[in-house]
């Protein structure tokens, strides 16, 4: 192969290479996105079940959905510029874990609807 080839054959490569790096790269943020969203689709479906069997009082509900509120504000915030950030998913994965707790903790606590 002479010189021209081989730079070719690098050049070619280099540009299936990243093209493939973008495409992958493409492909994680709507999971992230989809891994948030879906989460906090599946805590607002406790919150409802918990309402629909008497587990939690209505001001045990407000408090909830108040912080779903936020929840949701943030996940807006986030997703403004197209795309969720590694950091900003690990911010959004804590807040969930602290209300998923919360939900579980009002949910099985000695309080019921009156």
């Amino acid at each position: 192969m002479n010189f021209f080839t081989k730079h070719l054959a690098l050049v070619v490569a280099a540009t299936l290479f990243s093209g493939a790096a973008i495409t992958a790269q493409e492909t994680t943020t709507p999971k992230r996105e989809a891994q948030v969203e879906r989460r906090a689709h599946r805590q607002q479906k406790r919150i409802g079940k918990g309402v629909k069997s008497g587990e939690l009082t209505p001001r045990e509900t407000a408090r909830l959905e108040k912080r779903e509120g936020k929840l949701r504000h943030d996940i807006a915030k986030a997703e403004a510029d197209g795309k969720i950030t590694k950091k900003e998913q690990v911010k959004l994965n804590k807040e969930e874990n602290r209300d998923s707790k919360k939900i579980f903790r009002k949910k099985h606590n000695a309080r019921a609807q009156r």
